[in-house]
């Protein structure tokens, strides 16, 4: 990805645009957006990758990339939103987290009148898809669409390398107290899935499921993976309290940087390629 994609952000057209979000809303824009507000740190990466750089006005904590992202006025972050400093930078386009946010947040939003872009990524084609749609939006098409292709691109060729190697169970660790992990629609799974990787709790119906240890170490894993960096650094908890367990008699516990994987942005398949180098290791 070029810097001066990233930094690009003048909106090609005056007309109209008009698209629909991953919570079945249409939203429909007088103009290309030109003052963007963006409520995750992932959809800030996709916002400037997509080309819209130069119309980020606003930010929530913890979006550090792309560097002039950093620089940006934070509005927020996982625990409370600023709505009056939402208000004075006056967007003409919020971009949400839908699992992200509350109901009661996104209600807040449009009751001050501002277009809601919801996003809710569960797979890569999510990734690429909101990068159009995002350039769609920002009247940025050809920067976003160049960036998607390269996306599905590295994907399709990441997927190819791995699919017929030797399944590894792998239990990936979102969190350590509580137990957390991912459940087959989220993205790290799929992940997972593209290195040949079997999600030990797939098959569970939470999203980002709370599981007991007594259940975990049942599992029985090749492999374990949490997310680390500079800001949150890796924790396995109590992992290393149960000999038993395969992937800790073997020391197969892998880290895999957080602002890649973690972040459902155009960096996620550089992410998803240190999971799967990790769980080549271990086979």
């Amino acid at each position: 990805m070029t810097a001066a994609l990233l930094a690009a952000g003048v909106p090609a057209v005056a007309q109209g645009v008009k698209a629909t979000d991953d919570a079945g809303q249409t939203i429909a824009l007088p103009r290309p957006a030109q003052r963007v507000i963006s409520l995750a740190p992932h959809l800030t990466e996709l916002a400037f990758a997509a080309g819209g750089g130069a119309a980020v006005v606003g930010v929530m904590r913890y979006s550090d990339y792309p560097e002039a992202a950093a620089r940006l006025p934070v509005v927020g972050d996982a625990f409370a939103l600023n709505f009056e400093a939402i208000a004075k930078l006056k967007p003409d386009l919020v971009l949400v987290w839908g699992s992200g946010l509350n109901d009661r947040q996104k209600t807040q939003l449009r009751a001050l009148g501002l277009p809601v872009f919801e996003s809710e990524i569960r797979d890569v084609e999510g990734i690429a898809r909101t990068l159009r749609t995002l350039g769609t939006l920002m009247g940025t098409s050809p920067a976003a669409d160049l960036v998607a292709r390269e996306v599905e691109r590295n994907w399709a060729a990441l997927r190819a390398m791995y699919a017929q190697r030797k399944p590894v169970r792998v239990f990936f660790q979102l969190w350590r107290e509580p137990l957390m992990t991912v459940n087959r629609e989220h993205v790290i799974s799929r992940a997972i899935e593209a290195c040949g990787g079997r999600n030990v709790f797939a098959q569970l119906p939470a999203l980002t499921p709370t599981v007991s240890w007594e259940a975990a170490v049942q599992s029985n894993p090749q492999l374990l993976v949490t997310a680390g960096s500079k800001v949150e650094p890796a924790d396995f908890g109590r992992w290393r309290e149960f000999s038993r367990v395969d992937a800790v008699k073997r020391q197969r516990l892998a880290v895999i940087d957080g602002n890649l994987l973690g972040r459902m942005g155009p960096r996620f398949v550089q992410g998803a390629a240190q999971l799967c180098e990790a769980i080549d290791a271990s086979r």
